[in-house]
C-alpha cells in the first residue's frame, strides 16, 4: 500500500523512511513543509531547503508545500496537502514522532478526520538504543543545530557517533538533555545511509551563532554516486 513520509532531512523523519520501507509500504512521497516562521511548533526549519536534493538521493518523490508556520493555523496548510496525498492514494503518513505529543497527536487528528493511517514508528522508543540503531545501520548524520545548555558552537557539524554518545550521556545526566534531542536540545542533516542512492555532500556552510544558540546553515550542497 502507497504511504507518504513527513520529511525534513533530519535523522527521525529519515528513520520514518528507513522503517515504512521495511514494514513493506511503498513509500511514494515525502512531505516536506516550508515554514516562514523560524520558531515554528510543528515543522523543522532549518536547512529545509535540502530536502528535495534528499529526496532525489532517496529516489523517492517530494511534495513541498509553503505555510506562514503560525501556530494551530499552520496545520491547516498540512492538512490540505495529506487531503491531496489522500486522493492519490496514499493509506498511511509516517512521521519521526519520539515523543513530542504535541505532534503526533495533532499529526493523528489530521489523518483519522481524514481516513488516513497515522504511523510513528519510534514513538516512545528508548532514546539510546534509537541513537545506536542509527549508527549501527550506518546512516551518517550531523548536527546542524544546538539549543541546550552544555551545547555550543564547536557542536556544529559533528557526526553522530559513539564519541558523541558518549558526551550526550554526560550532558544528559548534568543537564538533562535528550539522548535523541526530542527536547528541541539539537537539529540534525542525514547525508547518506542504506536506503540513499546517492550521497549528500556538503561544499558549503556557515556557522550562525546567537549568544547560547546556533545553526549551520548548508548554502552549498550536491549529490554524488555511491
Amino acid at each position: 500500500m502507497k504511504a507518504a513520509v513527513l520529511f525534513s532531512g533530519g535523522k527521525d523523519s529519515t528513520m520514518a523512511v528507513y522503517k515504512a520501507l521495511e514494514l513493506g509500504w511503498d513509500v511514494e512521497f515525502l512531505v516536506s513543509m516550508h515554514s516562514a516562521n523560524p520558531h515554528s511548533y510543528m515543522f523543522h526549519v532549518p536547512n529545509i531547503h535540502l530536502t528535495s536534493l534528499l529526496a532525489e538521493a532517496l529516489n523517492i518523490k517530494i511534495v513541498t508545500a509553503q505555510t506562514p508556520g503560525e501556530k494551530e493555523e499552520e496545520l491547516k496548510d498540512l492538512r490540505r496537502v495529506l487531503k491531496e496525498l489522500k486522493n492519490n492514494g496514499v493509506k498511511a503518513i509516517f512521521s519521526g514522532a519520539l515523543s513530542s505529543t504535541y505532534q503526533k497527536s495533532r499529526i493523528d487528528d489530521i489523518c483519522n478526520d481524514l481516513g488516513l493511517l497515522s504511523e510513528a514508528p519510534h514513538w516512545h522508543r528508548d532514546p539510546l538504543l534509537y541513537m545506536e540503531e542509527i549508527m549501527k545501520l550506518e546512516f551518517q548524520v550531523i548536527i546542524t543545530g544546538v539549543a541546550a545548555e552544555g551545547l555550543d558552537e564547536s557542536w556544529l557539524g559533528r557526526e553522530i557517533n559513539p564519541e558523541v554518545i558518549e558526551e550526550l550521556k554526560i550532558l544528559h545526566e548534568k543537564y538533562g538533555i535528550h539522548l535523541a534531542f526530542e527536547g528541541g536540545e539539537a537539529e540534525t542533516l542525514t547525508l547518506d545511509g542504506p536506503i540513499f542512492k546517492k550521497k549528500l555532500i556538503i561544499q558549503d556552510s556557515e556557522k550562525v551563532w546567537d549568544v547560547d544558540n546556533g545553526h549551520l546553515i548548508v548554502k552549498k550542497a550536491v549529490l554524488e554516486d555511491k
